[in-house]
């Protein structure tokens, strides 16, 4: 029998260490919300490929429709022989997408290519070539996607120089002393000082930050940017990447805060395991660019254009936004009992399924203690719950469980998660 260790040694010797894993599990099989290894060891899936799998692991119906277009074919190139499954895909999630504006969509393959084909757009409509981003955002490993990122380890650490002429201010969180006036007052003294806004083509925002640690742009921050970009005639990207596709309680997070995005990325669970992702915007925007300056050899791949579709039917059928919300509901009671309980989670943080925990030592919003985040998922995974951490501190359990996972099942990961939050937060008085 091949083991986690024997591939280990492999996987060492033969890829590079720059490529990061959270476990050294090594999957064998997997199925709605459960992981099994190669040893047979079985794991409950609290990260599904980091929001990809919201409609489980290999459910039956994103199957069923890959088989069925295996059976068709598997490449021809869009811009050499387009197929049905492309364009009517674009014709649902342009129906789908927050506002009334006509929408147009564009189908790559990863989310990093989404993030930079949206600025592209963006530089292409506005004649302009600057973009604003937010500390603690995380939009790609591309040259451009580290420029935009706000977090430097592991992410941009000695890959510069970076694409000019991208600025950061600070994202709004209130639990570190960021108010929404606060960024808003950063964003006008960039103005002043950094860029005048009719140089600016762009600006990009996660309506709920990923990598970051977890945080909801509040609602009225998205409305002043709308705002702001309407008044400057900058496009507005959201990045729908990690949030979208129900994770939050609606199909996009950006919908919470009543506002149309002019672009908008979107990946991870659209292709529900296979690779896809997308720029969704206003036409007017869209059309910009001239044919020939958007696409790729492997851009909106048959089998994730097909295996999109039977995620949306899913998300539809089996009404996945109630269920994100009440699976959050579930999360935030569980979380909330734990930090009265234990007195190392500082704050916890709910939006639908997209659900994160933060560790501080004494309470201390400025002490975050990542040494607990990281004891916590591995003492987690080796009782068999897959956790992911994030945070620019490092100290963020974030919670990205399958919207279709069974409540028997999430009641056990939660139970293992918070005996092992109770074991070590144990330790951790006994040592002090």
């Amino acid at each position: 029998m091949t083991t986690n260790k024997d591939l280990l040694e492999i996987r060492e010797k033969e890829t590079p260490m720059g490529v990061g894993t959270q476990t050294t599990v090594f999957a064998d099989k997997a199925r709605n919300a459960e992981l099994w290894d190669v040893e047979g060891n079985r794991y409950i899936d609290m990260g599904m490929g980091i929001a990809v799998c919201n409609t489980g692991h290999n459910h039956p119906d994103v199957i069923a429709a890959v088989q069925r277009q295996l059976e068709r074919f598997s490449h021809t190139c869009f811009q050499v022989a387009p197929y049905d499954v492309y364009v009517k895909l674009a014709e649902r999630l342009n129906r789908l997408a927050p506002g009334d504006s006509r929408k147009k969509t564009i189908f790559l393959t990863t989310g990093a290519e989404a993030v930079e084909n949206a600025v592209k757009i963006a530089r292409r409509h506005t004649s302009r070539s600057a973009v604003i981003a937010f500390s603690g955002a995380f939009h790609g490993r591309t040259m451009l996607g580290m420029a935009l990122t706000g977090k430097v380890v592991p992410y941009k650490a000695g890959f510069g120089p970076f694409p000019p002429e991208v600025f950061h201010v600070p994202f709004p969180i209130d639990y570190h002393g960021v108010t929404v006036d606060d960024s808003l007052a950063a964003l006008h003294t960039l103005f002043k000082s950094d860029i005048e806004p009719s140089r600016v083509a762009a600006m990009i925002i996660e309506p709920v930050q990923g990598e970051g640690g977890f945080y909801p742009a509040p609602a009225e921050f998205l409305q002043a940017l709308r705002k702001l970009c309407d008044e400057h005639g900058i496009v507005l990207i959201v990045d729908e990447i990690q949030s979208g596709f129900a994770r939050t309680g609606t199909l996009f997070a950006c919908e919470q805060a009543g506002i149309e995005p002019d672009l908008m990325p979107v990946a991870k669970a659209l292709g529900g395991g296979f690779p896809l992702s997308g720029v969704i915007g206003k036409a007017a925007v869209m059309d910009s660019v001239p044919p020939g300056g958007l696409g790729g050899t492997y851009g909106g791949p048959p089998v994730g254009c097909a295996a999109a579709h039977a995620v949306l039917d899913v998300i539809e059928r089996d009404a996945l936004c109630d269920k994100a919300q009440a699976i959050g509901k579930i999360i935030g009671d569980w979380a909330g009992k734990l930090q009265a309980e234990t007195g190392c989670i500082g704050d916890i943080r709910i939006m639908g399924a997209m659900c994160a925990i933060e560790f501080v030592k004494n309470g201390d919003a400025n002490s975050p203690d990542a040494d607990l985040t990281r004891a916590v998922a591995a003492d987690a995974l080796a009782n068999g719950v897959i956790l992911l951490t994030c945070g620019v501190r490092g100290n963020v359990i974030r919670f990205l469980p399958a919207l279709t996972i069974e409540p028997e099942i999430l009641a056990e990961a939660l139970d293992v998660t918070g005996n092992t939050i109770r074991k070590l937060a144990g330790n951790l008085r006994k040592a002090g």
